[in-house]
């Protein structure tokens, strides 16, 4: 019988199941394993997580951020898996003692789909759409943009919400493009917008793997397969929301780009309706690790500053 090398975890939805599969692959040609010995030798240990249960009310209402990681994070801590794949939009920006992010994969394309059959934009709705969303962010985006909307909670997997707004329940709603690709879904995107559009979530469209601190040996397997420019933009992006907002209250978005050398990042916060938002910009050459984390902090402060007791900070 074979050894397994290492226990991967992952939620049990169709996304969550891709990109842990897709990791797995990634580490098993890091690793040179051939293709039939992989799922022996990493398997992947399927969780149902709070949020996965929570389907009738938004994340605010229940928590906030950590109902999509707790139960990988406590089968990690336990010692019943050894690498936790999770989207790192999920991830609260303070872990739990005695775990760490060992690394993130290469990121996928971080722009906000439109989902609206054949309608290509969100001036071409038609008066009072109905948006179905449970994202705060895109709640406040919408809004801005369209004032006239009707927001209704929409939570669920991708396929849950491609379902529901075929039904004709919604007008329009909005998913990660990331996820559409990675679940060959590319073709459910009416159109995808620009971040100058609508900036997307911190962190979307990264992966990242998540450890028992000073677990060296689990590391070796697949520190190989790590994209330090993803680290980098998500070390401002994550700085930016742990000064802003450790929860999932205010509506923030942010999205850093380096490419080796310069890394250009830009923040947003918003009121919930949409009528106010604060943006800060900056851009840095060179960059690293902490002069990202740093551009990030700085950013968030500033945007504190200036929005003061008119948006609602409930950091951890």
């Amino acid at each position: 019988m074979m050894q397994v090398l290492l226990t991967l975890g992952s939620r049990k939805s169709p996304l969550a199941m891709a990109q842990a599969q897709m990791t797995r692959d990634l580490i098993g040609a890091e690793l040179g394993l051939s293709a039939p010995d992989i799922p022996q030798l990493l398997p992947i240990r399927t969780f149902t997580t709070s949020g996965d249960q929570l389907q009738d009310h938004s994340l605010v209402d229940a928590g906030g951020k950590g109902l999509f990681t707790k139960e990988l994070e406590s089968a990690l801590a336990d010692g019943d898996i050894d690498l936790a794949v999770h989207s790192m939009k999920d991830v609260p920006t303070k872990l739990p003692k005695g775990l760490v992010l060992a690394g993130m994969l290469p990121r996928e394309d971080p722009r906000e789909a439109l989902i609206a059959g054949e309608v290509r934009s969100l001036a071409d709705l038609p008066k009072n759409p109905v948006i179905g969303t449970a994202s705060v962010r895109r709640q406040a985006q919408v809004l801005r943009l369209r004032p006239d909307a009707k927001i209704i909670l929409l939570r669920g997997n991708v396929g849950t919400r491609l379902r529901r707004l075929a039904e004709g329940k919604f007008d329009a709603s909005f998913l990660a493009y990331a996820g559409l690709k990675r679940l060959g879904l590319v073709e459910a995107a009416s159109a995808v917008l620009e971040p100058d559009m609508m900036l997307p979530s911190p962190a979307q469209g990264a992966i990242g793997l998540q450890i028992r601190d000073g677990d060296d040996k689990t590391l070796k397997l697949f520190q190989g397969i790590c994209c330090e420019s993803t680290a980098i933009e998500l070390a401002a992006e994550r700085a930016f929301l742990r000064v802003l907002d450790g929860s999932c209250r205010t509506p923030i978005a942010a999205l850093a780009r380096f490419d080796g050398q310069t890394l250009s990042f830009v923040g947003e916060v918003y009121v919930p309706d949409g009528s106010q938002v604060w943006q800060e910009s900056v851009t840095v050459t060179p960059a690293s690790l902490d002069i990202a984390a740093k551009v990030g902090r700085e950013a968030g402060k500033k945007i504190a500053q200036e929005a003061g007791d008119r948006i609602r900070f409930e950091t951890q």
